[in-house]
């Protein structure tokens, strides 16, 4: 059965007050429900804008943006979006002392009723690992800790989309990966994810790659192609291959490899056991 449409952007462009050049130009592009798409591009490529847009955080200056089928003046004018937000720096997000408070801000500004609250707050945290932490102060949690916070708050305003702006970049390798953990969960569930990076090992589990360029996007692709692009075709977009795939890139030219192998640490041990392993 096909996917209900999540986001569509129909020619969509974007210019910030008192600047003369665009951010975004012609953006089209429909996001389906339960899909994982990672925004990709160097610095002032136009992610973050165009993960606003989405968000109904920024409205385009040209040209129409619609969630679930709703126009985007209506989500917001106050009416519940489908999506929530997590930022770079969870500080620009968190506004409560507890954790408890911080989880239960947005459900109280829908207007849940006490119990629902109570409710959610419980399910949230402990899906983020911060379960039994309810009473404890904000300021006392380490980095990762408030990561996961400010993610909580975003789940339990049970979102159908989540928007992630450079979530990982301030972590640790352990926290990232818990992180993401709670992600893939999230996504298995049916949520949508929609990811702004520039780095490439956090989007190994997303479906669909977009690449934007001075605001446009360049390229519209599933993972099995993007994980097979050239090095010096990635620098054009401020991007590097990861360890794993960088090796893959030079298995290929060499030889060893073939270009119809994605660089997935699977496919290539399926490779090697059928071509080595006999």
């Amino acid at each position: 059965m096909p996917r209900e449409t999540q986001f569509i952007l129909s020619g969509a462009e974007f210019s910030y007050p008192g600047s003369s050049g665009k951010v975004l130009s012609g953006i089209d592009l429909e996001i389906r429900a339960g899909e994982w798409v990672a925004l990709l591009g160097s610095n002032g490529s136009g992610k973050t804008t165009l993960l606003k847009i989405l968000s109904a955080l920024l409205v385009p200056t040209q040209g129409s943006s619609f969630i679930s089928g709703s126009s985007q003046d209506d989500a917001a004018c106050g009416r519940k979006a489908p999506c929530a937000m997590v930022f770079q720096n969870p500080e620009d997000q968190i506004v409560a002392s507890t954790l408890e408070e911080e989880v239960a801000f947005g459900p109280e500004n829908l207007g849940c009723p006490a119990e629902e609250i109570r409710r959610r707050v419980t399910h949230s945290l402990e899906a983020c690992g911060l379960s039994g932490m309810e009473k404890q102060l904000v300021s006392s949690l380490s980095g990762g800790q408030k990561q996961r916070l400010a993610l909580a708050g975003a789940l339990a305003m049970q979102p159908a989309a989540i928007l992630l702006d450079e979530a990982l970049s301030m972590l640790d390798p352990q926290s990232r990966r818990a992180f993401t953990e709670i992600i893939a969960s999230e996504h298995a569930k049916g949520r949508t994810i929609v990811q702004v990076t520039h780095r490439i090992e956090e989007i190994r589990l997303a479906e669909r790659m977009l690449l934007l360029k001075d605001g446009k996007i360049e390229f519209d692709m599933p993972r099995e192609d993007f994980f097979r692009m050239r090095s010096e075709d990635l620098a054009a977009f401020g991007l590097e291959l990861p360890p794993f795939e960088k090796l893959c890139e030079i298995l290929r030219i060499r030889g060893l490899l073939p270009e119809s192998c994605a660089a997935d640490i699977g496919a290539v041990e399926t490779y090697i056991y059928d071509a080595f392993g006999k």
